[in-house]
């Protein structure tokens, strides 16, 4: 208990000082966080660069999947095998692609000659580079056995269909199958991710297709890693994303969705293009609501220039936070959005707080003396809370977060929020200061003139005095707080604390608790992972807009899983080969291995030894037109006359539904230990994989250390800091809100992303800044009752609450009207964090703690004991002089 107030005092002591040498040097500390601004501030327009790869940001920087890309990398080059090892959106190197969709109860197959044309259109288109022009076919990635671009087999199967109307004969005359159909070269080719919307001819039995609503198509570009390459290749996907926007004008009967390896970049810095104008109008909003907020009739003591000023100091270090991470080389991305709005939301709460520590000083002490009071009023749980905000996402910005995103915007939300408590205190202090020597000068807080007297005021018209009144006509000289005619102070004072603490409120209070902890409970047991990244993207962008026709129709499969087999293994031995298909079960597989047993079986050929295996698979199978392409799968080694397979792969997939990216972590986590298990040594790999491997534990990392280093610091602080009882309620109160937050905006459909992450982390720490005055102002009350406690603890901090969550959510309106997922998804996100938490400040709370610890009691004892002392003090005095009593 020592110990505690030892502490609390010395806190208070060094604000209280810190406060005084503000109040003496006020130019000093309004000019340092200027030229800071200045500097740093130029230093944005000269180092700005956006960020460029989105792999490095929003997929887990260290997984399994970035180990098994290389080590498949090094097996087989990547940059060949792109075509087999087909992705959805995270398709790698450079590439152009299309889906074609036709109306609705039409059949795509029957316009094989409009398809083809625009086909023939992307082969031809042309782009010029240093007076050169270049097609495709210059850029293409070419196969290995005959040096042709590599194309999807849907192109020989539309050519099929179109030569087959030429020659008039029905389309039901060329066969073609699904997931696998048989080309005029006599492969086997998996169209599933080519042809969609499919509907089979019923009872067959070789699933031919009957109609078809989508068709897709891919082309790859080289990616040699030259910088030419590089540029050409641009060049070749904006034109190719101009001609889609051409062909889609000219062909009505088809719809054209078109993407390019460079559309998700586009798109999602797109977001801050598209929300700039909307950040402006939300600062005009907090401007606004701050300036209006802070009014008051009363001309002397009202304050409008000071929420002005407060809020423009949160934003000029802003600033000066974005400069030095410029500086630092830093690179710009759009979760940064996300930053303004967190720093608004605790800067203000620190601006509105000092005003509320200036309004509780007496007004009869000089204004330094008012200043220094203020800050030790204030200061002391705002600088605990600060700390708090940079522990927890400098938790965030550690080794341990394995996100790009979150570690840069936490890196990035400590130095706002260190540059943050600096102007508060320094800037913004000063303006206090010079605000408080305009008010002791009696100067009128909106046009700095003399305040003129009562009796000149009484000669002059209406409107003059209720311009010019200083409130001496609402207030009488005894009243010993004039700012409690603050509209806000005087609603809490005069109406709702009494409304809430009214005994009949209570129990609907109770029961609308119950509602908020069962729907939030409902919400956190439906909590998803998905790593969508279309979540992060402009909603009107055209990647949106192909991903959902993509996923719509193109949903059956899973992306193509490269299965490597990276040791030497007896292909012949039986066990092998049960072992193989045991682990190709339940997939469609795309195996020369499958091919390969089949060709002997059919062939009557006997290949049980190393020697014959190998001598036929070499001398025969691979050779011939329909199996050549297999060649790409193995490699051979040779010592002296003997060969060997030292590795191989094979292609699987999965059957899957409209929640596609779910099976395939499933599938992820089924195969992979397998690997270990199993006899056969392999890995599985897919570009997608990249992005979903150890996903749900990387986005759920931060926020778990977040919270536990916010646990720990308020153990740790129990017996030292304040009061106890106010750390467990504290506590108590935290884990409410972020749960209920969480619960919430899962039901409101929000995915568990970086953005959804960052206001979790977000909201520990708007929940401590808000709760905790409320709370340690109560434990620390002397009054008899907690209804009285509580009342009064409302009447400190309520008024710049209400404030702060009201310019916090106000701002947070605009959000709503930019057409982007990202900022969707922060609006709803930061809307459920103000929402719950004024819901706890002002309903919850001022209920609970009527009814639970910590109890007033001994307050009240301890008052009765001074009350009885001081009337046998009186008692004595009497006995001893019985003349005064007499006199009197």
């Amino acid at each position: 208990m020592l110990l505690r107030q030892v502490l609390r005092r010395g806190l208070q002591s060094f604000c209280h000082r810190l406060g005084l040498c503000v109040s003496r040097h006020p130019v000093f500390f309004l000019t340092v966080p200027a030229v800071l601004t200045i500097t740093f501030g130029l230093s944005v327009l000269n180092h700005f660069q956006p960020e460029g790869d989105l792999e490095r940001l929003v997929a887990p920087s260290h997984s399994l999947a970035k180990i098994e890309r290389s080590l498949a990398g090094s097996l087989f080059p990547l940059d060949q095998s792109k075509s087999q090892l087909y992705s959805d959106l995270h398709t790698p190197g450079r590439y152009g692609r299309l889906i074609l969709l036709s109306q609705p109860g039409d059949n795509i197959l029957l316009h094989a000659e409009g398809i083809l044309q625009t086909h023939r259109a992307v082969l031809e288109m042309k782009v010029n580079h240093k007076g050169y022009n270049y097609t495709f076919s210059h850029l293409c990635v070419l196969r290995n056995q005959d040096k042709k671009c590599v194309l999807d087999d849907i192109i020989s199967v539309l050519e099929d269909l179109r030569q087959a109307a030429v020659s008039n004969k029905t389309t039901a005359r060329v066969q073609v199958r699904y997931p696998n159909t048989k080309l005029k070269d006599g492969r086997n080719s998996f169209i599933g991710h080519q042809l969609g919307g499919v509907v089979e001819v019923p009872n067959s039995k070789d699933q031919r297709v009957k109609s078809a609503r989508a068709i897709q198509i891919t082309y790859y570009l080289q990616t040699y890693g030259s910088a030419t390459q590089d540029l050409l290749g641009e060049k070749w996907e904006n034109e190719f994303c101009k001609l889609m926007r051409k062909l889609q004008e000219e062909h009505q009967e088809l719809q054209l969705y078109h993407l390019a390896s460079f559309s998700l970049w586009r798109d999602f810095h797109k977001s801050s293009i598209l929300a700039r104008s909307k950040v402006l109008v939300s600062l005009v909003l907090i401007l606004t609501t701050a300036t209006l907020s802070s009014s008051m009739k009363d001309c002397l003591r009202s304050k409008p220039f000071l929420g002005l000023l407060g809020v423009l100091t949160v934003c000029i270090s802003l600033i000066t936070a974005a400069g030095i991470f410029f500086i630092t080389d830093g690179k710009y991305n759009s979760t940064l959005l996300g930053i303004p709005f967190f720093a608004m939301g605790h800067g203000t709460k620190g601006v509105f707080e000092l005003l509320s520590g200036w309004r509780r000083t007496r007004e009869n002490l000089p204004f330094k003396d008012r200043v220094a009071d203020a800050y030790s009023d204030v200061m002391v749980t705002y600088t605990m809370t600060s700390s708090l905000y940079l522990i927890t996402f400098g938790m965030g910005a550690s080794p341990f977060t394995n996100l790009e995103a979150v570690k840069v915007f936490c890196q990035n939300m400590c130095v706002s929020i260190l540059l943050n408590y600096f102007y508060i205190f320094s800037f913004f202090g000063s303006c206090l200061v010079f605000a408080g020597q305009l008010e002791q000068n009696r100067y009128h807080s909106i046009f700095c003139c003399k305040i003129p007297s009562a009796e000149y005021l009484d000669r002059k018209p209406v409107w003059f005095q209720t311009v010019m009144s200083d409130g001496h006509q609402q207030t009488s000289h005894h009243e010993t707080n004039p700012y409690q005619h603050h509209f806000v102070q005087h609603f809490l004072r005069e109406h709702y604390n009494e409304w809430i603490t009214n005994i009949y409120v209570k129990p609907f209070v109770v029961i609308l608790y119950l509602i908020y902890s069962s729907f939030s409970f409902m919400g956190c047991l439906q909590i998803s992972d998905r790593a969508n990244t279309i979540n992060l993207l402009a909603s009107d962008s055209p990647s949106v807009s192909y991903a959902m026709v993509q996923q719509k129709y193109f949903s059956n499969y899973s992306p193509v899983i490269g299965f490597y087999v990276y040791e030497p293994l007896q292909y012949w031995n039986s066990s092998v080969q049960e072992d193989l298909r045991r682990l190709c079960s339940g997939f469609t597989a795309m195996s020369w291995v499958e091919q390969y047993y089949q060709f002997l079986k059919v062939s009557n050929i006997s290949a049980s030894n190393k020697s014959d295996f190998i001598s036929v698979l070499q001398s025969s199978f691979l050779k011939k037109p329909e199996f050549q392409h297999f060649r790409n799968d193995i490699i051979f080694s040779k010592a002296g006359d003997e060969s060997n397979i030292i590795a191989s792969r094979l292609y699987l997939v999965a059957r899957t539904s409209r929640d596609k990216q779910k099976e395939v972590i499933e599938v992820l986590e089924k195969l992979r230990p397998l690997s270990l298990s199993k006899s056969i040594r392999f890995i599985v790999f897919n570009p997608s994989f990249v992005f979903m491997d150890q996903y749900g534990l990387s986005v759920t990392v931060p926020v778990l250390i977040a919270g536990f280093g916010v646990l720990l610091v308020l153990i740790l602080t129990f017996f030292l800091v304040i009061h106890p009882l106010g750390n467990f309620w504290l506590i108590l109160s935290v884990t409410s809100i972020e749960l209920g937050v969480l619960g919430l905006m899962t039901l409101w459909n929000v995915d568990m992303d970086c953005i959804s992450i960052l206001c979790l982390i977000y909201t520990l720490n708007f929940a401590i800044d808000h709760c905790a005055p409320l709370l340690y102002t109560f434990v620390l009350a002397t009054e008899h009752t907690r209804t009285q406690c509580i009342k009064i603890s409302l009447q400190e901090h309520g008024t710049a609450i209400l404030q702060n969550i009201t310019c916090f959510l106000i701002g947070l309106v605009p959000l709503l009207f930019v057409p982007s997922n990202l900022t969707f998804t922060l609006f709803k996100c930061l809307l459920l964090t103000g929402g719950c938490t004024l819901l706890h400040c002002f309903v919850i709370l001022p209920v609970f703690l009527t009814f639970f610890p910590p109890s007033k009691k001994h307050h009240k004892k301890k008052k009765r004991a001074k009350r009885k002392e001081r009337e046998e003090i009186e008692c004595i005095e009497i006995q001893e002089n019985p003349d005064h009593v007499t006199t009197v």
